[in-house]
């Protein structure tokens, strides 16, 4: 009875999503009554259009008191917004021939009012956030656009700035390895696309700088946070960590990885051994025979005097050294969590599948593992500056974010960092079909019904893409379909420089792409191939004629409108997932790519 009654105001008044919604789409009423008008203007006075509204938003705050100035900023902005998304959108249908749907006008509101937008996959939130960015930009305090890799902040950046640059504003990238003063005049453009580990990073080396004009970021006013649940979510409490070099003991670290081979696993934890394995809780227990049997080893190999405690003062540290060979030896595996390249050790992020080129393991553990691979051991550091994401993002005066997986997640974001989540429809209705899974009794089994399905596809010209949790079984099924005989391509961390290849011919028939879950992410695969590149190249061809240029695209635009046709006929895409990822919306992220 009660809660029959608790549901008749959202029967009466709609749910808060519902009434948000039809808030916005009044506006977005307001901003397609300009189009007309806008449509008729030359590229200059579309492009005299930033000036212009530039102007309107100095001439709204100007003369506030400083107490006052945030709340008129934010009154002047949104009497502006009709009118700055309509010019962005005419933008994009000059410079990208893309028109924002009513649906990512929705989104750009959504963003710009400090909240996270859920948008499926494939609905364009790339260039949704074009809106709030160009609006916020207007004030000259720069905005930042946050991706999860550095291959998604140069395509964006590259991609949409075409829209920035056509309306006057400027557009840097923020990447790792960059010379300070380029990073300096990335920071200083309107628009900064970058990842959330160098932004981080760049707060850290801020406030380590000993001059005022050594300083990269010039204040956190707005950013936009690309995949939302991925940053704030899952990697919230990751510290990012500027350290230095401590003192070396390299020589401790290969005389222990001798240990763990000499040392017995039990099999349970009950069971006869000398140490226990923890695998859920990602731990290693010591027990009793271990502890005598691991100071009788210490002992051989010289790292503890006869008779001597690991329990002493003086040797308390090996234990700490003993745990972290153990734990290199038994939870960290090779093309799994790290991969061995150029004689160097690189952890695979587990939530993106990508390697994280200058992040190391602390504790000892990463010169464990290296001893263990038998590399060349590097010192250990020590911390001289560290935050973590949650706290380097609530920095920020406004913050927003966008995903298609956040509505899961929306009671954290609104108690950790008072955003609410508001989840938009889809420009189109859904037609994919979502299978339930099919559980094997053996690997074997599995793995021969995965081949079957891929099988069946390739006889079909239906593109596949199959999805695996780890470098090593990507690695695996690729072998096995190398012996079938079947055409394919591998997308992990170890093929990351050709991944934007892959992923623009994934969607061609009779495609078969093998991936981690770095193909989980802010990855378009267009049905038929992507065309569009192909189209790009022959356009900035300088010793083409523009006549042969118009007939070399047209032909083009015909042979990839049949081989997209074909692949609808087929099925469209043919998602696999090869196994459940420990986090539900990897799996998400994954069937969304279709």
């Amino acid at each position: 009875m009660l809660q029959a009654l608790w549901k008749i105001p959202t029967r009466v008044f709609g749910s808060r999503n519902e009434r948000l919604l039809k808030q916005y789409s009044r506006t977005v009423a307001r901003i397609n009554a300009l189009e007309p008008a806008l449509a008729k203007l030359s590229d200059e006075q579309l492009r005299a259009k930033t000036q212009e509204l530039k102007q309107r938003f100095k001439d709204k705050v100007a003369g506030v008191a400083a107490e006052q100035a945030a709340e008129a900023e934010r009154q002047a902005l949104d009497e502006l917004l009709a009118e700055a998304f309509a010019v962005v959108r005419e933008a994009g249908k000059r410079t990208l021939r893309m028109r924002h749907f009513d649906v990512q006008l929705v989104g750009g509101m959504v963003l710009h009012y400090g909240k996270i937008a859920e948008m499926r996959t494939g609905e364009g939130k790339t260039l949704a956030a074009t809106l709030p960015a160009y609006l916020n930009a207007l004030t000259g305090n720069g905005v930042h656009i946050v991706t999860v890799n550095d291959y998604l902040a140069r395509r964006d950046a590259e991609w949409m700035g075409k829209i920035y640059d056509f309306l006057g504003l400027s557009v840097g990238v923020n990447v790792p390895q960059m010379d300070p003063d380029d990073k300096r005049r990335a920071y200083a453009t309107d628009i900064t696309y970058g990842t959330n580990n160098e932004f981080g990073f760049d707060y850290l080396r801020d406030n380590m700088a000993m001059r005022v004009e050594e300083r990269y970021q010039r204040g956190l006013h707005y950013a936009i946070v690309d995949e939302v649940d991925s940053i704030l979510i899952d990697e919230a409490r990751t510290p990012l960590i500027i350290s230095g070099q401590a003192e070396d003991r390299t020589e401790i670290y290969q005389r222990m990885n001798q240990v763990p081979p000499l040392l017995t696993r039990q099999a349970d934890e009950k069971a006869a051994g000398d140490f226990w394995v923890d695998e859920k809780n990602h731990q290693i227990l010591l027990s009793e025979s271990g502890h005598a049997k691991g100071e009788e080893i210490l002992a051989r190999i010289g790292l503890l005097p006869q008779g001597a405690s690991l329990y002493e003062p003086a040797y308390i540290n090996l234990v700490h050294h003993l745990y972290a060979a153990l734990r290199a030896h038994h939870l960290f595996h090779r093309d799994q969590h790290y991969v061995v390249q150029d004689g160097e050790v690189s952890i695979v992020d587990e939530f993106t599948g990508r390697l994280m080129h200058g992040r190391r393991w602390s504790d000892g553990l990463h010169q464990a593992v290296e001893a263990k691979e038998g590399v060349a051991i590097q010192n250990e550091n020590q911390t001289l500056a560290s935050i973590t994401f949650q706290n380097y993002f609530r920095m920020y005066r406004k913050l927003a974010g966008m995903t298609g997986t956040a509505d899961t997640e929306a009671y954290e974001f609104q108690e950790i960092y008072g955003l609410e989540t508001v989840v938009i429809p889809t420009h189109m209705p859904m037609i994919r079909e979502d299978r339930h899974d099919q559980v094997y009794r053996t690997g074997k089994e599995k793995y021969k019904a995965i081949i079957d399905d891929i099988k069946d596809c390739h006889v079909r010209g239906q593109p596949v893409l199959v999805g695996t949790t780890s470098i090593e079984n990507s690695e695996l099924l690729s072998a096995m379909l190398q012996q079938e005989k079947l055409p394919h391509q591998v997308l992990n961390a170890k093929q990351h420089a050709r991944e934007a290849e892959i992923v623009a011919q994934a969607g061609r028939p009779k495609m078969s792409t093998i991936a981690t879950n770095m193909a989980g992410r802010g990855t378009d695969i267009v049905l038929g191939g992507n065309v569009e590149k192909q189209c790009e190249l022959i356009e900035a061809a300088a010793d083409i004629a523009a006549d042969d240029k118009r007939e070399r695209v047209a032909r083009l635009r015909s042979e990839w409108q049949q081989l997209h046709d074909h692949v609808i006929k087929a099925g469209w895409l043919h998602i696999i997932g090869t196994e459940r990822h420990e986090s539900r919306r990897v799996d998400n992220q994954l069937r969304g790519r279709s």
